[in-house]
């Protein structure tokens, strides 16, 4: 049977399959309603795999589609009226369900357009046009950058390429200054917005204008987004920002230096081809003349001439977290944490509602596995986060309220911020969580060949689990601050109409997912993580595999420093944190290999105290000072550099160090610290004390 649903048919789930849900379902049932101190899902690997199959035959496609088509019939950028609206969709689901569900209030300041903002060239004839800034005639919030202060800025134009210091080095050489003038970057792969920004000021710029070549998927999309720089409520640095509390005042250094000093705004791609077309000057460099840029394509200043003006306003709003919980049995003090922001820039149906939808889904099997009589040895919680476009705010509180009970009982946090923008699976984690996700990948069906699963395509595609020292998404609190073991997972690379208003339903149907096949499968991949990492008796963690992905890092150091600085201290700590390791992996081999019973106490109370090396193993690497220039990041393993030409996807402290140039001693230093960090790590592995 399918179900049509604005003009395309979505398959449900097989009669077949319905039916013999149905039947467990009610044999499920009767065995509880007759063995009260029984559960039906007991923990062997029989009932185990009879659990996950139960939850994989739940899906369904139309049901999936009908919670994206309801969260995306508005625009719902954070802190305004409409946004309300999905916050009770999700809230009124999650309770509909029968799940405890609780609404976490946090007052941020957020910031916002009020006037129209205007870009006007004038060129060398005299001629001047005023650029359309707007992507649409609906009422999704017209482009602009947050955080960007308001005012006028005038000068001549230069195209920056991707605004990093290589570009700028580039200029010099040919003689070019953007000082005083206004820069043109086309968006890049390696650097935020924010950072473009940040850059163009430090060279003297007065104003930036960003592109993006793809033109919105040929739509003529302009992408917004924020320039704010760090993350979290901008006025509560390092605190939670809970209504009635501290606030700093926007004067206040510690909340100045978050916002540019120039302003900038998003330009579409045809906008900026005309300002590209008339500039003068030295001809590109040749390691720019890729995309649209060609061997003709000068650099400026010319005599064009821009003006752009925006107004805005920062204003205090309150923020909503969404929490449901879902009691553990056994381990009910130990947390398996899912998480999606819900807040868009316009409709975002890729971002991020295509992952809300899919949390919705999982939330629902998840109830219906509960009416089945199952219920997780461990506390599941689902979270609904928000304010995350403006800089992961919402995520970033609620981990700041709560960084003490984290530190002391989050097992894992599992982020899905866009689960659908193309074909292709995509995932990053902390390597202690590699084979458990592999193990997911390899339960799931792949949405665009059935004869294969996402374990098998994700292999033959050479794709590998990325490092998570990147800051784009909500798991960036749980992993850089308080050191909880994440992944983080997507289906496509990228998508054209990111942050523009096409993100729609619309586009998902013609061009994503059209049969949300992809989103049943990563709803399918989350959910089994969530119930694996809750159920297991010994957590499902490979210390192994962490202690090999470290000295992989150590080596491409070494190969970085070419002998001028020792990274034996490393070297050593490593080495201990291996063997380490190879004792938890046996240790862990042995007690599942022991008959399990609920009644034997002191099975439990080795495997507990197994499970919580294991998971405080990750915060061993946090330092409290945290990284030099971003001293709220503290993780000194995976962590966002604070120099953009950083080396190194790791260990971002000697990363830094390395590409300021710092002297030995300073790269030293930081090798020390990283090595340090590590031997806590092993402490905290090994347990005990010496």
């Amino acid at each position: 049977m399918s179900q049509t649903i604005a003009g395309i048919s979505l398959r449900q789930p097989p009669p077949l399959c319905s039916f013999l849900f149905v039947i467990v379902l009610f044999v499920a049932t009767f065995y509880t309603l007759h063995h009260p101190d029984a559960t039906l899902f007991s923990q062997n690997t029989h009932n185990s795999l009879t659990l996950r199959r139960l939850f994989l035959s739940s899906a369904s496609n139309a049901t999936v589609s009908s919670y994206l088509r309801a969260l995306t019939r508005h625009p719902h950028l954070a802190g305004t009226k409409p946004s309300l609206d999905t916050l009770n969709y999700v809230v009124n689901h999650f309770q509909s369900l029968g799940l405890e569900t609780r609404i976490a209030e946090y007052e941020a300041l957020l910031s916002y357009p009020t006037h129209i903002s205007s870009v006007t060239a004038r060129f060398s004839n005299n001629a001047t046009v005023e650029f359309d800034l707007n992507d649409s005639s609906s009422d999704v919030v017209r482009p602009y950058h947050a955080y960007s202060p308001s005012g006028s800025a005038q000068g001549n134009v230069v195209f920056v390429n991707h605004g990093e210091e290589r570009d700028y080095r580039a200029l010099e050489l040919t003689g070019v200054s953007v000082r005083g003038c206004l820069v043109l970057a086309r968006k890049g792969e390696t650097l935020g917005r924010g950072v473009i920004v940040k850059i163009a000021e430090t060279k003297g710029a007065v104003g930036v204008l960003i592109y993006d070549e793809n033109n919105g998927g040929g739509l003529g999309g302009i992408e917004r987004g924020t320039v704010m720089r760090g993350i979290g409520d901008p006025v509560s640095p390092g605190w939670p920002g809970v209504v009635g509390g501290e606030k700093l005042s926007l004067e206040d250094d510690r909340v100045s230096q978050r916002f540019p000093k120039i302003p900038s705004l998003p330009l579409s791609l045809h906008n900026a081809e005309i300002l590209l077309a008339s500039l003068g000057g030295a001809r590109a460099p040749v390691e720019w003349r890729t995309g649209r840029v060609g061997s003709s394509q000068r650099v400026g200043p010319g005599r064009t001439v821009v003006n752009m003006t925006l107004q805005g306003e920062m204003k205090m709003k309150n923020i909503h977290n969404v929490v449901a919980t879902i009691r553990g049995s056994e381990e009910p003090d130990r947390y398996v944490i899912l998480g999606n922001h819900r807040d868009a820039w316009t409709y975002g149906a890729v971002d991020p509602n295509s992952g809300t939808s899919a949390l919705l889904d999982i939330s629902r099997r998840f109830a219906l596995l509960l009416k089945s009589g199952w219920r997780p040895r461990r506390t599941i919680l689902l979270c609904s986060w928000d304010a995350e476009e403006f800089g992961m705010i919402g995520s970033t509180e609620w981990v700041e309220e709560h960084v003490l009970n984290l530190g002391a009982s989050a097992v894992a946090y599992l982020n899905v911020d866009c689960a659908v923008q193309g074909s292709g699976f995509f995932a990053g984690a902390t390597p202690q969580l590699d084979n458990v996700l592999v193990d997911a990948l390899k339960l799931v069906q792949d949405p665009d060949d059935v004869t294969l699963t996402v374990e098998e395509t994700f292999k033959s595609q050479n794709n590998i689990i990325e490092r998570l020292s990147r800051v784009d998404s909500d798991f960036s609190g749980f992993l850089h601050h308080a050191g909880v073991p994440s992944i983080d997972m997507y289906y496509g690379a990228d998508y054209p109409v990111y942050h523009t208003a096409f993100d729609s339903y619309d586009w998902m149907i013609r061009n994503a997912d059209p049969l949300f096949h992809r989103h049943v499968a990563m709803a399918a991949i989350w959910g089994l993580l969530g119930i694996i990492l809750a159920d297991e008796p010994v957590l499902p963690f490979n210390y192994i595999s962490y202690a090999e992905q470290l000295q992989a890092h150590r080596d491409a150091l070494s190969k970085l420093l070419e002998g001028k600085v020792s990274v034996d201290p490393l070297s050593v700590a490593i080495h201990e944190f291996s063997l380490v390791a190879k004792e938890v992996a046996d240790e862990a081999k042995r007690l599942k290999e022991q008959a399990y019973s609920k009644k034997d106490v002191a099975a439990a109370a080795k495997r507990r105290e197994l499970n919580d090396r294991m998971m405080l193993a990750e915060r061993g690497f946090l330092d409290s000072e945290g990284i030099k220039g971003k001293e709220w990041f503290k993780h000194l393993v995976y962590g966002p550099a604070a120099e953009p030409e950083s080396k190194l996807g790791f260990f971002p402290g000697i990363a830094d160090a390395i590409a300021t140039n710092s002297s030995d001693g300073s790269i030293k230093h930081e090798i020390w610290r990283v090595t340090r960090a590590i031997q806590r790590g092993s402490k905290a592995l090994k347990g005990g004390f010496t």
